[in-house]
């Protein structure tokens, strides 16, 4: 149910409302903007009327959640989802970029790359210490090494850190390090897992699952914003299809779809998508022409000797080439430049 107030209630009539809903078993959430203040309570439907909860004082009117995600849902939160990291905001109509190796594989590798990364203007920095590969004899990642090593990445560059987490065993870990936490493919159902995501201080980047539909991953997303945590970033990374030109399909036209029935921001993965490097740059620029507020790019000092997806990282002047020609498009999108690509 979404509860409708007047945009001048107090927060002591508006934690009244919540406090009679939980005193009924009903868990709620309550948001407000500039022009209105909302509470959503999944499942109030099922114990109140509309008319009791519009008896409420400063109740304007209460409206049933169709949507099968409450809180995930557009219908509950009517203006796009704002995530701040840092000075960055993600979901305010800018472009987000977050660049770095797919994993951490040494002091030299980091530094090298976080380098030439904070000069492009990028501000969050992207490494896996921990790693889930397909194989057990790939390379798994650094574990609380690696972390270490991100944690120093942060003071020396000043650069927010996005790294993933793999289990509930870790998350504490990581939590301590990250200031975005990823939560991959893999894991996507891994229900346990987004429940403590739910209950982190951190926001949280949630990918898509290689087979997983629009629907499933918003139900995912919801599984996180229902235990508390309001910042989740949803990314779009490539699903598996009968297409072999790439290691993945690059679903681009989930973003608009996800826009009509979400308020949360989304991320697109090309390098994850497509795995091999010359395919990145132009479906990074699909998918900042089509409207993604933000962009994970691998990029890696010396690729052909990387631990791990070597084939999709970019060197440091493709990625520097990247950011410009995406930064421009947005600008564009914006109206505020001239397009000028060289291409």
């Amino acid at each position: 149910m979404l509860i409708v107030l007047d945009a001048k209630a107090s927060i002591a009539s508006v934690k009244q409302i919540q406090s009679f809903l939980k005193d009924h078993g009903i868990e709620s959430q309550a948001h407000s903007d500039l022009y209105s203040q909302t509470i959503v309570a999944p499942n109030a439907s099922k114990k109140f009327t509309i008319s009791e909860l519009e008896s409420f004082e400063d109740v304007v009117r209460a409206v049933p959640i169709t949507s099968p995600y409450k809180y995930a849902s557009i219908q509950g939160v009517n203006a796009p989802t704002v995530i701040d990291i840092g000075s960055i905001k993600i979901g305010d109509g800018s472009l987000c970029i977050v660049g770095g190796p797919c994993a951490v594989e040494s002091k030299e590798q980091l530094f090298n790359i976080a380098r030439y990364v904070a000069e492009s203007g990028v501000k969050l920095f992207r490494a896996g210490a921990y790693k889930p590969r397909t194989s057990p004899y790939a390379f798994q990642g650094l574990g609380l090494e690696g972390l270490a090593l991100l944690e120093k990445v942060k003071k020396e560059f000043s650069l927010n850190i996005v790294t993933e987490c793999l289990d509930n065993m870790t998350f504490d870990e990581v939590e301590e390090v990250a200031d975005l936490i990823q939560i991959g493919a893999r894991n996507m159902q891994n229900f346990s897992l987004l429940k403590r995501a739910g209950r982190s201080t951190k926001p949280i980047l949630l990918k898509r699952g290689n087979s997983a539909s629009l629907n499933e991953w918003l139900l995912a997303a919801e599984y996180i914003l229902s235990e508390g945590n309001s910042r989740v970033i949803l990314c779009e990374r490539g699903i598996r299809t009968w297409s072999d030109h790439s290691r993945n399909t690059l679903d681009l036209s989930v973003i608009p779809a996800a826009r009509k029935l979400t308020h949360l921001p989304i991320f697109v993965d090309p390098s994850h998508a497509v795995g091999r490097r010359d395919s990145v740059l132009p479906c990074a620029r699909g998918a900042v022409a089509i409207g993604a507020d933000g962009l994970l790019i691998e990029t890696h000092c010396q690729p052909e000797q990387a631990l791990s997806d070597g084939s999709q990282a970019l060197l440091q002047s493709d990625f520097i080439d990247l950011v410009d020609q995406c930064r421009e498009i947005h600008k564009l999108l914006q109206g505020k430049t001239t397009l000028h690509l060289g291409f």
